[in-house]
């Protein structure tokens, strides 16, 4: 699988962190570049794309070295959904493979959670920001009982070393740290072997 398409997003992303641009402008143009990226489904290596039975995967692609931002891929196998959570920093997330439905939440006047709008169906190639500052917390989930679903997701930190919040219906919310599925990364810097190759 060529890699060098996720390697030049990652540059990408890392100029935007870089430049210190105010989080809007970095939400919008990080759409734009993770919009370009899931617009092709070739780069993906399969080890990163497995489900499982049991409940979503979180494989991490990439992490800066300042921990400034992190690359995840998402497996969604059928029918399985996150927790209502927050994710404390921002975020992009663009939809590779099928199709994912998000409910988002918000606080009323007394600091009880209700669903804000509808669900948003998000199909192949779309791409959605999260962050404290326009709404950040929601359920995500398959939006398939019957097949695989993957999403590309780009936050503003190593996100699964940060503590975060689920949500549950019957009591306050409960600190996690999500962690990874995986032990091992996608080589990028294999320049060699791609040259042997092209």
């Amino acid at each position: 699988m060529p890699l060098e398409k996720l390697r030049g997003f990652i540059g990408e992303i890392a100029q935007l962190v870089d430049d210190r641009l105010p989080e809007a402008q970095l939400l919008e143009r990080g759409a734009a570049l993770l919009g370009a990226l899931i617009a092709e489904d070739d780069w993906l290596p399969d080890a990163y794309a497995q489900p499982s039975p049991d409940r979503y995967q979180q494989f991490l692609l990439y992490a800066d070295a300042r921990q400034r931002f992190s690359v995840v891929s998402f497996v969604w196998g059928p029918g399985q959904q996150t927790p209502v959570h927050d994710h404390t920093v921002w975020g992009l997330v663009g939809v590779l493979r099928g199709a994912e439905l998000a409910r988002s939440y918000v606080r009323d006047d007394h600091g009880a959670l209700i669903t804000k709008g509808e669900d948003a169906l998000l199909e192949r190639g779309a791409v959605a920001a999260v962050s404290p500052h326009i709404g950040d917390i929601h359920r995500v989930s398959n939006a398939f009982d019957d097949r695989v679903s993957i999403s590309i997701h780009v936050y503003g930190a190593n996100i699964g070393s940060i503590s975060r919040h689920v949500y549950p219906a019957d009591g306050p919310p409960k600190p996690f740290v999500s962690g990874y599925t995986n032990d091992t990364l996608p080589n990028l810097w294999n320049l060699s072997k791609e040259r042997l190759h092209s």
